[in-house]
């Protein structure tokens, strides 16, 4: 699963955002177990990318509630 850029996180809908987030974190959880364990991970920058992305997506869901917020 590629990095989500701030394009493609805009045109999902919050149910997509939602079940996003829970695959990247299952991932991340995954990831950090190999790493801890001993075992050696394929690409050690993917924890980082990971990590990222589920801020950004968090992010865009925060500007949605604020702006949904504001518009009532």
């Amino acid at each position: 699963m590629p990095i989500m850029r701030k394009n493609e996180i805009k045109q999902l809908l919050p149910e997509e955002r939602k079940e996003r987030i829970s695959e990247l974190r299952t991932e991340l959880v995954r990831l950090r177990t190999m790493a801890a364990s001993g075992g050696t991970v394929e690409n050690p920058a993917r924890i980082k990318e990971i990590k990222k992305t589920i801020a950004r997506i968090l992010t865009f869901e925060n500007i949605d509630k604020k702006s949904q917020k504001g518009a009532r």
